[in-house]
């Protein structure tokens, strides 16, 4: 049987057409979630992205009850990512600040270690090419 190259270069760009593009799920589990009314907020950063009012994937619970959240993103495409939380109690979708501090719930990958501001480096997690990811990140608080 005889493949001419024309038929050979067409099956060639079919296939390089074809290739899947890869793309997993990411569950987060958030763990001391409060039960203080207002919204969840919860996204998926770019390096380019990070600690701007920008997300590439990620999803809002309304009036989350105290305890365990979990949240699963599908379809989010490998590459580099951070995680993070934004319990909005007065629903203005920033992060409300008391004396330079965050005076809402929030939450970042490790942020729990943190001791100033975060660096993408710092806590940013892969999506694997080939399958999904888990992650626990704990939700911090400020005092009443």
């Amino acid at each position: 049987m005889k493949i001419s190259l024309l038929t050979l270069a067409a099956l060639a760009a079919f296939t390089a057409c074809a290739a899947p593009a890869f793309a997993g799920d990411v569950t987060i589990t958030l763990t001391g979630v409060q039960a203080r009314g207002g919204d969840l907020l919860v996204g998926l950063q770019t390096a380019d992205q990070f600690m701007k009012h920008e997300g590439t994937y990620g999803e809002i619970v309304s009036n989350p009850s105290a305890g365990t959240q979990t949240i699963t993103l599908h379809g989010v495409a490998a590459g580099d990512y951070s995680v993070s939380a934004l319990h909005d109690v007065d629903s203005d979708r920033q992060m409300g600040m008391e004396n330079g501090r965050p005076a809402e719930g929030w939450g970042l990958l490790h942020g729990e270690s943190l001791r100033a501001a975060p660096t993408f480096d710092q806590v940013k997690f892969s999506v694997p090419a080939t399958g999904d990811i888990a992650l626990n990140v704990a939700m911090i608080y400020p005092a009443r």
